[in-house]
């Protein structure tokens, strides 16, 4: 099947095709929610996808499991090395790191704007020093680099039935969702690694602090006031969901089941975290397995519909002539990169929204 997807997109030389392949890897070992999403997509774009994830999990990993006992000095200097190669392999093409050569090779091919990728190394690097926010507008700054450049990258890729830059503030907030899932979910694992991305008023407004948070961790104690900030961090998760909603219909009609899906489980860690009592300091919440199949079953059935009705799959981008032609909006400035939690979303004309379960 890898060899079907690099053969598809048009991956011939052999270096590239091995580097497609682990960042492929990657995507499979640690991202299942996404790759399982992934594996709707016409057969080639996904390479392209992998890419994209594969470099955003290798800086991921950099700075929170990079080896055994890495320090701060070891995690930055580890960084910098790899934002030396992005920086080579975006002006050049060429890189020893695998994850960089598939991720030059498809912003090339896709004309991804570099900057994207640039503000996702600030973010990364944001995380070796800062460990809490104190609002969400602090919060969404980091998140402008950290997820919204992703779903800004993933546009070209999925294309769209708009002009992009009409679909560009959807996607940066389906990509803020995805990760303030993830914030929700993950909120015992951060404390552990000395981060809380909950933001300090909300958590205040409820009487709760790092101390409150540590104490229940430790202890395996549930406490109402961390119960109420979760409630509320959670509410204000979904609001960014609805927000996003509307930009599933300007997607390519083939690309719009992988994202469906994506939505649909990601939303679903919600409901997970929910149903388990807010017990995200003690466990980590999951979707279960037979929730997943559905969906998963939902959206193959609903991208055979889509490439049947096109009637052939779509062309592969042919790479320009050089390696750093922009086609996708700049990003926007941090804390505008997708309308805010209680702002409305822009109006547009767009085709009537799928309706999301």
């Amino acid at each position: 099947m890898t060899d079907r997807e690099l053969d598809a997109a048009g991956i011939g030389d052999p270096a590239l095709r091995a580097a497609y392949r682990h960042c492929r890897d990657l995507n499979a070992r640690h991202g299942k929610t996404y790759f399982l999403a992934t594996r709707l997509l016409p057969v080639e774009r996904r390479p392209a996808v992998h890419a994209l994830y594969g470099f955003a999990r290798w800086a991921d990993d950099i700075v929170d499991c990079l080896g055994g006992g890495a320090g701060a000095r070891q995690r930055a200097g580890a960084l910098t090395e790899l934002r030396r190669s992005l920086d080579e392999g975006l002006r050049d093409g060429h890189s020893h790191e695998p994850v960089v050569l598939a991720l030059t090779d498809t912003a090339r091919r896709y004309g991804i704007e570099h900057t994207l990728f640039h503000d996702f190394m600030s973010a990364m690097s944001a995380d070796l020093t800062v460990t809490d926010y104190a609002t969400y507008d602090d919060l969404r700054g980091y998140m402008h680099g950290s997820a919204a450049v992703i779903g800004l990258q993933m546009l070209p890729v999925l294309g769209t039935v708009v002009p992009r830059e009409q679909a560009a503030p959807y996607a940066a907030a389906l990509g803020v969702a995805f990760q303030l899932s993830n914030f929700l979910r993950d909120v015992g694992e951060d404390l552990d690694r000395g981060r809380v991305y909950l933001p300090a008023d909300l958590l205040a407004g409820h009487g709760v602090d790092r101390e409150l948070l540590r104490w229940s961790r430790d202890s395996g104690r549930h406490d109402p006031r961390i119960t109420a900030a979760l409630r509320e961090f959670e509410a204000l998760t979904r609001g960014v969901y609805r927000e996003a909603l509307p930009g599933l219909a300007m997607l390519a009609p083939v690309s719009r089941p992988c994202i469906r899906t994506a939505f649909i489980l990601y939303r679903g860690i919600l409901d997970a975290v929910a149903q388990d009592g807010y017990s995200v300091l003690h466990r980590r919440a999951v979707v279960p397995r037979r929730r997943r199949a559905v969906v998963a079953a939902d959206g193959l059935l609903r991208a055979v519909g889509a490439r049947l009705r096109t009637g052939r799959p779509a062309r592969r981008p042919a790479p320009p002539p050089a390696p750093t032609a922009p086609t996708a909006p700049t990003a926007p400035p941090a804390r505008h990169s997708a309308p805010g939690p209680h702002a409305p979303a822009q109006a547009v004309s767009y085709p009537a929204a799928e309706e999301v379960g």
